[in-house]
């Protein structure tokens, strides 16, 4: 339970249960929510203009930089798990992960910026590995396709692994607008890397789990021991 103190022994503030500083939300008192949507804005917007400037670069190079994608069963090629998803092979494919990259990782930033590194991470790692396992062998894999697949299997279901049904209700949305999307990790396509779909989607779903943060009861007012 939070006490405030004042300035006095006997001063205004003190003992009162409940209590917060106005400084303690932030700067001259500014809401925690609104400095969260700032954050997970900036560093999504941030995220898809760094994709942007890759894709730029590996133009003028002359497309050096796909060297870095993903080559199975290599063991040397492990080291090229994280960056692949940073890489693509064009600007249309670029064009094609930027919107949902945009919108599912914002929604997905909003709960709390280390989280959300922390779901990245696992669904970048599920999604790579999958591909250096399963991909085709003289294959050469790289973007951000995996990630996008990963958040929405993690939005899908984090909030029956939260037991939040507030967002259970942001999945069945998110579920409505993307649910399309499933088809994607199925092998019906050449030149799609399905299993960087498919292993990112089930990194989603792992991290969810892995990440819960489930609320317990609420604390009752005015009980002390």
């Amino acid at each position: 339970m939070a006490y405030e103190t004042g300035p006095g022994a006997n001063g205004p503030g003190r003992n009162r249960p409940g209590g917060t500083r106005p400084e303690a939300n932030g700067p001259r008192g500014s809401a925690p929510g609104t400095t969260r949507v700032k954050a997970a804005a900036a560093l999504v917007l941030g995220w898809v203009a760094l994709l942007w400037v890759l894709e730029f670069a590996d133009t003028a190079s002359g497309h050096a930089l796909d060297t870095y994608g993903i080559t199975p069963r290599d063991p040397a090629e492990l080291r090229d798990i994280v960056p692949a998803a940073f890489l693509h092979f064009g600007f249309d494919h670029l064009a094609a992960n930027t919107v949902p990259l945009l919108l599912l990782g914002f929604i997905a930033a909003i709960s709390g910026i280390r989280c959300f590194l922390a779901v990245t991470a696992v669904i970048i790692l599920a999604s790579g590995l999958g591909v250096w396992l399963f991909a085709p062998g003289n294959s050469l894999t790289a973007g951000a396709s995996g990630v996008v697949f990963g958040l929405f299997g993690y939005l899908l279901v984090r909030g029956f692994a939260d037991r939040r049904p507030l967002y259970v209700i942001v999945g069945l949305v998110v579920a409505f607008f993307y649910g399309s999307m499933l088809w994607g990790v199925l092998p019906t396509a050449s030149g799609v890397s399905w299993q960087g779909h498919l292993f990112g989607l089930l990194g989603g779903v792992l991290a969810a789990f892995l990440f819960r943060t489930r609320r317990g009861p609420a604390p009752v007012e005015g009980l002390r021991r």
